[in-house]
């Protein structure tokens, strides 16, 4: 396998800049000025400003009347204070690239220059219109970046007919990727249950109505949701990641609250998860004499992978890297991904790519560490298949029509 028409220098160049001056969501101004800055000396259209940051850059192969493809990477980081000591660590407090999508935008970006060389000299390409669609926003969670530019008309103004995305992996070798058609990801809602009675002394409840009783029992009761109304063989999770209630430990308090991180394989699972969540608060409440408010925030929906695109993807990476490395009926995650919004109006396909070991402390490696941590880093090595990748399926699109 072959890699010279990949700029790997300029690829590990552009990736470590991108960490050193991470951005937040709908503020990667500097982040997409770098993308725009490239694709235009490369000879992309380029239109900036969907959703704040957003970059989409085009490239019109042969008379263009082919077919469309999407190529699409994150660019946000995340508000956590970088623990690597890299030299190329984070030099914004409290901001860090702590889930790769500063090598993601460098593996599409080492895509779109070998790409931009084979429309220059009319190599290796068919007919197409090629949209490289650099997202904003992908950590913010509900209204993400992907959803934002879909508003502003993303898929309207650059109409795909399939597109692609991809996330690095942190304990999957370097080489190797997974994926698998159907559904391949979680969908994520947020839900926040508050019971409210009525506050009074410790020493005296039974002159009170105490709310932390409907709240411990809906706690008890939410994993019989995922035990006793999901088939078994599907998938659900359920996580209490706050509770709050009092004050003082002699003062039954009014109210009483918890937040709940609920996701879910299948979009039947969904919904059977928020009916049955508001359904359990609601009677816990009623049968403590209490009232209850639930607030249910819909987050990114299940990632369905469609099935033509998969099978591309399964004979290019193969091509790329080899039938051992490749996973196509790899296991699902129960994380989320706003590329899901995407794939509900396109079809294609999300992959993962190895990241390999990827954490330090001190400078020194620690072996493979989890995405969303401290001493978490892109691994540079997996630079090059990714950009491989991309510019092998662009190939395959464009010519095999």
């Amino acid at each position: 396998m072959s890699f010279a028409n990949l700029d790997l220098k300029a690829m590990k160049e552009w990736r470590r800049a991108i960490h050193q001056n991470p951005e937040l969501g709908f503020e990667e101004f500097n982040t997409s000025r770098l993308v725009t800055d490239c694709l235009r000396s490369w000879g992309y259209e380029v239109h900036t400003g969907l959703a704040v940051t957003g970059v989409v850059g085009q490239l019109v192969f042969g008379d263009g009347s082919g077919p469309r493809l999407g190529l699409r990477a994150d660019m946000d980081a995340l508000p956590l204070q970088e623990q690597t000591s890299l030299p190329w660590q984070s030099r914004t407090p409290g901001k860090m690239h702590a889930c790769g999508h500063d090598g993601h935008t460098a593996i599409l970006l080492g895509a779109a220059k070998a790409l931009a060389g084979s429309h220059a000299t009319g190599t290796g390409m068919g007919n197409g219109t090629l949209n490289l669609i650099f997202q904003p926003a992908e950590e913010v969670g509900g209204g993400g970046g992907a959803q934002r530019m879909m508003e502003e008309g993303l898929f309207d103004r650059f109409p795909c007919d399939a597109v692609f995305g991809l996330h690095n992996m942190p304990g999957t070798p370097v080489g190797q990727c997974f994926f698998r058609s159907g559904p391949f990801m979680c969908s994520s809602d947020k839900v926040n249950i508050r019971f409210t009675g009525k506050g009074g002394h410790g020493a005296m409840p039974q002159l009170a109505l105490d709310p932390t009783q409907p709240l411990a029992a809906t706690v008890q009761g939410l994993q019989s949701l995922i035990g006793r109304n999901i088939d078994p063989l599907h998938c659900g999770v359920i996580s209490v990641g706050r509770i709050a209630a009092g004050e003082s430990y002699n003062i039954i308090p009014e109210q009483a609250e918890l937040d709940l991180s609920v996701r879910a394989l299948q979009p039947q699972v969904r919904d059977i998860l928020c009916q049955r969540i508001k359904a359990l608060a609601e009677h816990q409440a009623q049968a403590y004499d209490c009232t209850v408010q639930i607030r249910y925030e819909a987050g990114y929906p299940v990632l369905i992978n469609s099935e033509a695109e998969t099978r591309l993807v399964e004979a290019v990476a193969i091509e790329v890297f080899g039938v051992d490395n490749v996973d196509a009926n790899g296991a699902p995650l129960t994380a989320s991904e706003d590329f899901a919004y995407m794939l509900e109006q396109v079809p294609g396909c999300y992959l993962m790519i190895g990241n390999g070991d990827n954490g330090y402390t001190d400078g020194a490696r620690l072996g493979p560490c989890s995405v969303h941590n401290p001493h978490y880093d892109f691994n540079d090595e997996c630079l090059s298949g990714g950009g491989q990748l991309w510019v092998k399926l662009a190939e395959r699109y464009f010519s095999r029509r």
